[in-house]
């Protein structure tokens, strides 16, 4: 049996073969445009809204993948797109004389640069009339026919340059992520915020509860950690002198896939001197509704069929209080593991036999809250055992100053009043250490070298993590985390 993907191939390697012995160059090192074919396209209405006698139309050099072609007798049509849209090019034989019958050798997925005046069709289409064409570049492979041929999800993801090419909404997708990155950044520098870098190879991994990504560090002979989080190191920095900083990077959580999770994604961390979590909880309400404005011109979106309104002021009710009224059980009501574990049990529910306190009440938050926090939501104060970095709540002992912010029922936002006494933030680590020792391979490491830096005196601070890819995700009305990764992680094919 003939493989047809392979006898596609060797028609477009015997036309490179006959354009090569023409003298034609498949694949120039130059070529320069004047314009993409959305500018194209812009000069064409500009010059026909002040068009006058014997002003010729403008002249363009575009360029971009053949995806469309049509014959028409002595005159050939091809849709030619790049990175801003599609433009059409009219090929003539009566203007191209023998440059025309070439034509014929070139495919759809080639690249192409055309010359040549602007005009509009009878059918009112802005189209490029070719003077003159060059060959850019000689596609060896067909593109896929739309989702005729790229219809397996995983082969979507694989081969994201495919998806990209066939589908539109894939491409306004992660354009909409681009801006949505830069209105963050916008953002944050005009509230006074320093962006930086931190390292991404960490001697310990902390900052969150979350089990890293070991790799072997040959010149130093050490095992480093991908981070977990920009959190330790930036808080050195408000040590260091600098009040307000904030950095957008990769985070490496060694845990498993889901609509919502990926182990590398996306986070913006920011920390503030001489704030605290009422302080952050502002800036972040008016930061997601700014990005939303940047991105796509309102503040009122669509998730998932529901209607949601970004704007401030955004609902804050306690965790205790949300996981009360979802489940009956009030989990200050029992302060060790062991009573929460039967008082769930005791309302029918099957709690891990090995979590601790902080674990099963993060489980209640999971599983019976946060999916009903469709509109925008700040859950507030937190357990101890939940945030082994947060200040504790001066009403209340065994809760943190911390909250998460919800939305479309999933949290997009992690934020406290940052801890800054070196005696009780040495003894969480301590208790990270003894549940990490009882089997919790997501409990804290500690960080010495973090830990005389917070001895030097650090500024009481507000602290915030945003998780960009489910912002994104919010803003652009996507299911799944994987749709706005542009190549997320999959199991290598053998």
């Amino acid at each position: 049996m003939v493989d047809i993907r392979e006898d596609l191939i060797q028609q477009r390697l015997t036309k490179i073969e006959r354009l090569e012995e023409l003298g034609i160059e498949t694949y120039p090192a130059h070529f320069h445009r004047t314009h993409s074919t959305a500018q194209a396209a812009l000069t064409f209405l500009d010059w026909e809204t002040q068009v006058q006698p014997g002003v010729e139309p403008p002249r363009v050099t575009v360029a971009g993948r053949i995806s469309a072609r049509r014959g028409m007798g002595r005159t050939t049509f091809m849709d030619l797109r790049d990175g801003t849209g599609r433009i059409q090019v009219q090929f003539r034989q009566d203007l191209l004389g023998e440059r025309y019958a070439l034509l014929r050798e070139f495919d759809l997925g080639d690249f192409l640069g055309v010359s040549g005046p602007l005009f509009r069709t009878s059918t009112g289409e802005v189209t490029v009339q070719a003077a003159d064409y060059t060959l850019l570049c000689k596609a060896l492979r067909p593109p896929p026919e739309k989702w005729h041929g790229l219809v397996d999800v995983e082969a979507r993801y694989r081969q994201r340059y495919l998806d990209l090419m066939a589908n539109e909404e894939v491409r306004r997708t992660f354009i909409l992520r681009s801006r949505i990155v830069a209105a963050i950044r916008q953002f944050m520098t005009g509230r006074g915020f320093l962006e930086v870098e931190t390292p991404i190879l960490q001697p310990h991994a902390g900052g969150a509860l979350a089990r890293p990504f070991t790799t072997h560090y040959n010149a130093l002979d050490q095992d480093f950690y991908l981070r977990i989080a920009t959190e330790l190191h930036l808080k050195r920095l408000l040590v260091g002198g600098l009040d307000k900083v904030y950095e957008i990077g990769r985070i490496f959580r060694n845990e498993g896939f889901s609509t919502k999770h990926n182990p590398e994604y996306t986070s913006m961390e920011s920390y503030e001197a001489y704030a605290d979590y009422n302080d952050v909880m502002a800036m972040t309400e008016e930061l997601v509704a700014y990005v939303a404005e940047a991105a796509l011109g309102t503040q009122t979106i669509t998730y998932r069929g529901h209607a949601i309104t970004l704007a401030p002021p955004w609902r804050r009710i306690s965790l205790r209080e949300a996981i009360h009224k979802e489940t009956g059980i009030d989990f200050e009501a029992y302060p060790d593991a062991d009573s929460l574990r039967r008082a769930m049990e005791a309302e029918g529910m099957q709690p891990d036999p090995h979590a601790g306190r902080g674990k099963l009440v993060d489980d209640l938050l999971s599983a019976y809250v946060e999916p009903k926090l469709i509109q925008p939501t700040f859950l507030l104060d937190y357990p101890v055992e939940l945030s082994p970095l947060a200040k504790r709540h001066p009403e209340h002992p065994g809760l943190v100053e911390r909250f998460e912010g919800f939305i479309g029922g999933f949290e997009i936002a992690n934020a406290f009043t940052e801890l800054n006494d070196p005696r009780d933030q040495r003894a969480r680590f301590v208790e990270q250490v003894r549940l990490r020792e009882a089997g919790d391979e997501e409990a804290e490491l500690p960080d010495e070298d973090f830990l005389t830096a917070v001895e030097y005196g650090m500024p009481p601070a507000g602290g915030l993590g945003v998780g960009i890819d489910r912002l994104v995700m919010i803003v652009s009305d996507q299911p799944s985390i994987r749709e706005v990764i542009l190549f997320p992680q999959l199991r290598r094919k053998e």
